[in-house]
């Protein structure tokens, strides 16, 4: 039974999500899914993930479109407050496409064929694009939801790609353009973009697979989160900046 812990000594601990029970409850969680409990998954575990690599030009094309005008894009902290922590600058912003039964119209009808590709794809959650500019550095931190898996595919990676890493729990890892990263973010994790360019990945969160009944849970606890203040606030947010 693996649990991750903070390499920091800053990183806060949750009084309730951090408890050794409930990390506890979280490793058999991941332990019960299918995939496991490791903190990186091989991409070719999902058929989907292979279609993004094979358009990954396609999307790019329509984010290229996007950074024409950077500056003017909400900054994630901008749509979710309480990550104000993690990113208290404008270094790291979001061109959404859905989140938690959202979706932000206006941006999907600019990239048509990226959310083409993503609408259809089982158990998705959230889409955006997530651009950081060059030396931002996102702290060590780690979801709460363990009914969540999260993707990354590299569309922009500056060079030297090395120094635009991420790493999950005791792996340090870089992206490459057209190629996924597939990690449990319920893992410690930190991000660098240590670089001179705008590091830019497809990233969405995708509903872990679980057997029955453990499926049916998860689900319910999906739509829970749909109905939460904070993902109501979070779209009231991006359709505030939209205005």
């Amino acid at each position: 039974m693996q649990i991750t812990q903070p390499q920091s000594p800053d990183t806060p601990i949750h009084p309730i999500f951090d408890r050794p029970w409930y990390r506890r409850f979280e490793a058999w969680l991941g332990d019960s899914s299918p995939l496991g409990n490791a903190p990186i998954f091989p991409s070719e575990t999902f058929a989907w993930a292979t279609q993004l690599e094979k358009n990954w030009q396609v999307i790019r094309q329509e984010l290229d479109q996007v950074l024409a005008d950077v500056n003017a894009l909400p900054s994630f902290q901008d749509i979710m407050p309480r990550q104000n922590r993690i990113s208290p600058d404008n270094k790291w912003k979001t061109y959404y496409f859905c989140a938690f039964g959202f979706v932000a119209t206006k941006n999907c009808e600019k990239c048509p064929q990226t959310w083409a590709l993503l609408k259809d794809i089982p158990g998705l959650k959230v889409a955006f694009f997530s651009i950081l500019a060059p030396g931002k550095h996102i702290p060590e931190h780690r979801g709460k939801h363990k009914g969540l898996i999260r993707y990354h595919l590299g569309l922009r990676v500056p060079e030297p790609k090395e120094a635009c890493r991420i790493r999950v729990d005791n792996t340090i890892t870089h992206w490459e353009e057209g190629k996924s990263l597939i990690f449990d973010d319920t893992y410690y994790h930190e991000v660098w973009n240590d670089t001179d360019g705008y590091r830019v990945v497809l990233f969405l969160d995708i509903e872990r697979p679980f057997n029955w009944p453990l499926s049916w849970v998860n689900a319910a606890v999906s739509k829970l989160l749909t109905l939460s203040p904070q993902v109501k606030q979070a779209q009231e947010n991006y359709e505030s900046f939209g205005r």
